[in-house]
This record gives structure tokens, sequence and C-alpha cells, in this order.
């Protein structure tokens, strides 16, 4: 930890971000820290103190503002600004709208919003109007008004959001954009993805993540179950689409050249989180009586402008494994996450799959092979230290992120459009043209860049 925070207080790794902005070379920003970003954090629980985590981590960064109802979670945050050197924050936790008078802050340059759901986008338009420059964590809507919400407030008042799905950081998936802007696959057909990952336990238990048997959630909750589980109580939807279907959108270019057409949804019977409660807090617990309207299993098909298809599936109330389900498929092959396989025709042995791994180290992304031994520690095997970055490059440059208001809209957008669908019998929904037509001449991100 000590070489990482070392290393980083001494470059600011501004270039490492640069990579992922279009028309800049890395290093162009390298012996710049001395230009100093303010920065606030609403929110910081679990999330919000891991970007503030890398946040502290720079010697280009100050952080002027904090802001959370929790008492214990401000303490958390203060020790942590004070323990890395850094000068004390103005604290904000009077009420839930005390963010208001953090965003009139001077002293605040960018906003990091890391809080529940339902804040997410009332606070990134706030911040937006209060002319900052914006991260919101995932995912960024629940309702399709919100949607345009975020991008009406982007393009009325020039104030740039960035979506912070670090998923799209991964060191695989960028490894296969490497391979997929090399052609490797051929012209891309199909991709699978989802949220595949065992919650039913989740609580907060000493500033870490644990599984317990816990079966209360809202005001008796603690952390994510005191406002995520009413989410699939009252709604049947692909409420968190975002981890799935961002690293494919960037792939086949969404809203750069193509776009997110249609899609369809469909939902299995929820008995999950019922099972969960009857067998930890008994058949007559008063939670055993409620009826969770979400299906255990959710399945979105989106289709493409371009002709691709995009299955994402939503599954976190059933025992299982984590995992995102990653399928990337085109004319001459394909890879997949489950199984760690690839398989390339005229490369791999007919009918056979190959073992990813020699063929993600042989299209390790650039960034990974400079910064993944510094990028470890940070969270989420590193990805979330890219992320962070490239949004800190991003703010200090002015400059469009690499995933912006329009990516936050259609993204999630598949959670209010899901629900439709299933509350229709899987009728199709049309997903709205964010970008009112621009997609057309919106160049890519370039995200493999060759000057490193």
């Amino acid at each position: 930890m000590s070489s990482r925070r070392d290393f980083v207080k001494k470059t600011a790794l501004a270039g490492a971000g640069l990579m992922m902005l279009p028309n800049m070379s890395f290093g162009a920003m390298l012996g710049s820290a001395d230009q100093k970003l303010k920065m606030a954090f609403i929110g910081v629980g679990l999330r919000g103190v891991n970007h503030l985590n890398n946040a502290l981590l720079r010697k280009d960064t100050e952080i002027t503002a904090i802001c959370d109802v929790d008492p214990a979670r401000i303490e958390v945050a203060l020790k942590m600004i004070k323990d890395a050197g850094f000068a004390k924050p103005q604290v904000f936790s009077k009420n839930d709208q005390d963010y208001l008078n953090l965003l009139n802050l001077k002293e605040v340059d960018a906003v990091v919003i890391s809080t529940p759901w339902l804040w997410h986008t009332r606070m990134a338009v706030d911040s937006m109007r209060a002319g900052k420059y914006t991260g919101l964590e995932v995912s960024a809507a629940n309702t399709l008004e919100e949607c345009w919400d975020l991008v009406n407030t982007h393009e009325a008042t020039g104030s740039h959001l960035m979506i912070l799905e670090n998923v799209n950081y991964r060191r695989d998936v960028l490894a296969v954009l490497n391979m997929v802007k090399q052609n490797v696959f051929g012209e891309l057909v199909h991709f699978r993805c989802g949220y595949q990952h065992d919650l039913r336990g989740v609580k907060f238990n000493d500033g870490k993540t644990a599984y317990g048997k816990g079966v209360e959630f809202g005001d008796k909750g603690i952390s994510e179950s005191a406002w995520r589980t009413q989410h699939s109580l009252l709604r049947n939807a692909d409420v968190y689409p975002t981890h799935g279907l961002g690293p494919m959108a960037v792939m086949c270019d969404i809203n750069r050249g193509n776009r997110l057409m249609s899609l369809t949804s469909n939902a299995s019977k929820g008995i999950g989180l019922h099972n969960y409660i009857v067998d930890n807090g008994g058949k007559d617990h008063p939670n055993a009586k409620l009826k969770f309207k979400q299906g255990d299993v959710i399945t979105t098909t989106v289709e493409t402008t371009n002709g691709e298809t995009i299955i994402i599936t939503h599954d976190v109330n059933l025992p299982r494994p984590y995992s995102l389900g990653f399928r990337v498929q085109g004319a001459n092959g394909l890879w997949e996450d489950d199984g760690k396989r690839i398989y390339i025709e005229g490369k791999s042995k007919p009918h056979q799959w190959d073992d990813a791994d020699e063929w993600l180290k042989k299209y390790d992304h650039p960034l990974w092979k400079k910064y993944g031994e510094l990028a470890t520690g940070a969270g989420h095997g590193g990805m979330d230290f890219f992320v962070m970055n490239s949004f800190i490059e991003s703010a200090k440059e002015k400059i469009a992120p690499p995933m912006d208001a329009y990516d936050a809209a259609a993204w999630s957008a598949i959670t209010p459009l899901s629900e439709a669908s299933i509350e229709n019998n899987g009728a199709p929904q049309e997903i709205p043209d964010f970008t009112r037509g621009m997609w057309v001449k919106r160049k890519p991100y370039n995200w493999i860049k060759d000057t490193y």
C-alpha cells in the first residue's frame, strides 16, 4: 500500500485517465499535480469511502466537503481524511437537504455521489445546476423521466456527468475490448451480461460487507438493506443493469455510431427472499408475510440499430456464486466469462475452447500492463482505481468523460423499460434516443490508444 501511495502522489497518474479520453495523448498531464481539484463527497457509506480512499491517494486533489446523514459515516470519513494528511473538510449532515448547502460552496469543483438509488438523479441534477463536475454511482436513474432529467440538465447547463461504472475498467473486460477493437472476434453479433450475485444476506458489519443471517430491511435494516430490499418488494424490474450493460455498450459503440433500440423483458416467480426469511427468521417473522414483487431471475433482450442483440440477466435473490455472465460473440469467435474461455475460428482447435488466460494476457490493456500492480489494492480488484482516476482527470480538464450523461440515461433506462415490459407480458418497449439523433455522428471514445 505504501509503495502505491508514494507512486500515485508523485505522478497523480494523470496520463492513465486520459487514455480513456479522445484526442489526448498519454502523459499530457504529467507534472500538473499543482492543479488541485477541489472535491466533495455526497454519501460516505461503503461505496463513498472507497472512492474517497482513491482520491486521498493522490496529490492533485483537495477534499473540501463531505455529506452524509449518518454521523457514524461522517466520523469514518473524517478519520480517513485526517490519516491521509489532508485538511479537515466542511461537513454537511443536518438533514436530507443539507447536500444543497454543500453544492453552494465555491470551494467545490467536482462532486462524487454515492447515495441510495432514489437520491441519485435529484442530487446529480442539483450538482450539475450548481456547475459542478459530477460523478454518479450506478444506477444513475430509476425512471425514464429521471433519465431525461440527466440529459436535459447536462445540455442546459454544460456541466458534465460521469456515470461511475467501474466494471468497464475490469482487467479482463478491457482486454476483451482491446480484442474487439483489433477485430479478433470479427463483426459483432451478440452479447450476454448481467448482475448475478447472491445479495440475500448482505449487511453492514464493522465497516465491511459481510454475509450474515439478517432478515430485516427498511427502517430496521443496516446499510444497503435499509433501502435496496425495498425495491425488490415493490418493483418487478431489472433494477441494477449497468454492471453488465456498460462494458457491452462500449464494445458496440452505443450512443456513438450505434444505439439501443428496443427491449423485451420477462421475470420468473419470486420466491428467493421469502424462503430466506423463513429459513433464517422463521415462518412467523413479520417479513415472512410479505409478498416480494421482483422476480428472482429477470431476463431482458435488447436490440441495437446495428443489429446486435444483448441479453441482460438480473439474479440476486437466489443462492448462487457471483457472475456477470459476460459473452462477446462475433463472426469469428467468442469470449465467455463463465468458464474463462475463448474460441477463435482458425486459431482454436475446431469445436474446442481455449483457456482465456493466454488470450487475455496477449491483449492485456496498456493501462493494466502499466499500472496493474499499483491499482490492485484500490477496490474491486483494482478497477475502482481507474474509474476514479478517469473522473478526476476529466474534471481537471473540464472535458467530457468517457461515460457521460447520455450513457447514464441509456444504460439506466433498462430499469423502467424492463418493468413496463414485464407488466405487459413481455411486450416490446422502445428505448428512447437520448442523444436526439446525435448518435449518428458522435465518435467512439478511443479506449485503446497507440501512445502510452
